[in-house]
């Protein structure tokens, strides 16, 4: 080969690899996701969520910085935000949004028809308007179910047992990042007088709304509270622990992260792990998935969790039933 082949070939060789390297700086173009939570950017127990749902992009191939970016905002259980960001976030145009919580769901099928939307911890997802059937969602969302109606009688049913002389149950919640409450309330209703208790509504806006409704409870002999599933009940939880504990009521609650905390029991999703699933539904639409072929999943299992110390503060012996039962106890 003589010098004028060789630097032709050369010359060809660079082309090629010039092509190569063009193809996969295109294939490793960094895609946009959105995250919109519903709790405090302080929360540990939220950050652990968000570290579930990067380290399951990772698994998929997504890293930040180098073919991704998470643009995240958070509402702090503060309804009105959600709108805000969502209008900040639909307007990066991102590849598809990560929703936490129904309010934020909400706030951002307002913004957008077109972008697709990921939700985490949305209750009723049909009736929030959100999909046209489980099995088929049809539109650009799709998703995770935290906790299912039907759950508020398995609530009940323990609060009865590790609490038997409860006869009347408060029902905890802020109806603007709780809007979804009636889907709970009404089979609540339904089962109360089965388990001999009346139920008592306490909708809340603030701190001093959480004090007075518990302490309302406290007064009455027999009172137990179900701390419904609600970003703003989590954003107000060490409140609602500490009152609680202060005037002597037992509570249920939706997670078992409050009962690590000092609550007393809890029937729930692992809310870690629903993170985590959600992220390969985010890759597969980064891949070219569509929301709408995409079916809204249940959870996939349940805990109990029981803070036998708190128990004791309340004067309450838990059932050797109960605990054996028990996936975590806290002592």
């Amino acid at each position: 080969m003589n010098r004028r082949d060789s630097i032709l070939g050369l010359i060809a060789l660079g082309a090629v690899v010039g092509s190569l390297d063009v193809r996969a700086q295109q294939a490793e173009r960094a895609r946009r996701v959105g995250v919109l939570l519903g709790h405090a950017e302080s929360d540990p127990d939220a950050q652990l969520r968000l570290s579930a749902f990067k380290e399951g992009l990772a698994m998929s191939g997504w890293t930040e910085g180098r073919n991704l970016t998470l643009d995240i905002r958070w509402i702090a259980g503060e309804a009105d935000r959600a709108a805000r960001f969502a209008v900040e976030l639909v307007a990066l145009k991102p590849d598809v949004i990560l929703a936490h919580t129904t309010p934020v769901t909400a706030a951002l099928q307002r913004e957008t028809k077109s972008v697709p939307i990921v939700f985490t911890a949305v209750s009723d997802p049909i009736g929030s308007g959100f999909v046209k059937s489980l099995a088929r969602p049809g539109g650009n969302i799709t998703g995770f179910v935290n906790l299912e109606a039907s759950l508020v009688e398995k609530w009940l049913q323990l609060l009865k047992e590790i609490a038997p002389r409860v006869t009347r149950v408060g029902v905890i919640f802020n109806p603007k990042t709780a809007p979804y409450v009636e889907y709970y309330l009404q089979p609540l209703n339904a089962v109360a007088a089965r388990y001999g208790v009346n139920t008592i509504i306490a909708p809340v806006g603030s701190e001093a709304d959480i004090e007075k409704a518990i302490a309302g409870l406290g007064r009455e002999p027999g009172s137990g509270l179900i701390v419904m599933t609600d970003s703003y009940m989590t954003v107000h939880r060490k409140s609602i622990i500490d009152l609680t504990a202060r005037h002597k009521i037992p509570a249920m609650y939706f997670d078992g992260s409050k009962v690590v905390e000092g609550g007393l029991i809890s029937y729930g999703i692992d809310y870690v792990d629903l993170f985590r699933r959600a992220a390969p539904y985010v890759d597969k639409i980064l891949r070219g998935a569509k929301p709408s072929d995409l079916p809204v999943q249940h959870p996939s299992r349940f805990e109990l969790v029981i803070n036998t110390t708190t128990a004791k503060g309340l004067g309450l012996t838990i059932p050797q039933s109960i605990l054996v039962r028990a996936d975590q106890v806290i002592q």
